[in-house]
């Protein structure tokens, strides 16, 4: 199977402090990862330097075969890697659809981006984006008029008119009640379960790591502490895993 990620002992400092510290892993095509640690252990740290948003100081890694150190954000980048945050990271003044239609501004370039937020552009595709996370009676809603856990759906349907290889979230359910933070995780799996996309999340909930993950990396001060399947995972591991002299 094609190697979505691999990660030679990668480690990064930021005003001295070391936050990750010689991570090497591997991520299958396909593969859905889970990444479970207490605030501080790195996870965010960790999830950026596979998005390419920051660069290693040590150690190299390779996305596609491709090291992330020579890769800019644009079209590549955003055919390779989607990434989504538990800010949403929307913007509140633009319509649902506009916000949505945001999924393609890395392949677009800016004149045509600006476009689209005047004209129909390839509205077909937020149309079906919308329908698939149940939004489609909000399109031309203002986004500040949504609850958050529709928010955070309108991001999913984000993703999908970006449609990109692999999918990075960072906490994307940690703002939300159980019931739709449940809801958005089974949108995240159910938009790269039957394909080939790669799905990596941190996250802090065992129910959730449990029921839509396979895989699980636990973080403990920038390092990797545990790397198994989900099915082996004990509770136990994650009270070592966020015991108390864990560095917050």
């Amino acid at each position: 199977m094609t190697l979505a990620y691999r990660v030679n002992d990668v480690s990064f400092e930021a005003e001295g402090n070391k936050i990750i510290q010689h991570v090497s892993l591997s991520v299958k095509t396909g593969e859905r990862v889970a990444i479970l640690g207490a605030s501080g252990a790195g996870k965010t740290t960790l999830l950026r330097l596979l998005a390419a948003q920051i660069k290693p100081n040590t150690g190299e890694i390779f996305l596609y075969g491709e090291n992330t150190s020579d890769l800019d954000s644009g079209e590549k980048l955003s055919r390779y890697v989607g990434v989504i945050n538990q800010q949403y990271d929307l913007i509140q003044e633009l319509s649902v659809r506009n916000n949505v239609m945001a999924g393609n501004l890395g392949r677009w370039g800016m004149w045509r981006s600006m476009l689209s937020l005047l004209s129909t552009i390839d509205s077909d595709i937020g149309t079906r984006a919308l329908e698939r996370v149940g939004l489609s009676d909000k399109t031309h809603q203002r986004l500040s008029r949504l609850s958050g856990g529709e928010q955070q759906r309108v991001a999913v349907a984000r993703l999908i008119v970006q449609d990109p290889l692999l999918i990075i979230a960072d906490e994307p359910v940690a703002s939300l009640d159980p019931t739709r933070a449940f809801e958005v995780m089974s949108l995240l799996h159910n938009i790269t379960s039957p394909t080939d996309k790669t799905l990596i999340s941190a996250l802090h909930s065992y129910d959730l790591t449990t029921h839509f993950f396979e895989r699980v990396i636990g973080l403990r001060r920038g390092e990797v502490s545990f790397d198994m399947p989900v099915k082996k995972l004990s509770k136990d591991d994650l009270e070592k895993l966020y015991s108390v002299d864990q560095d917050d």
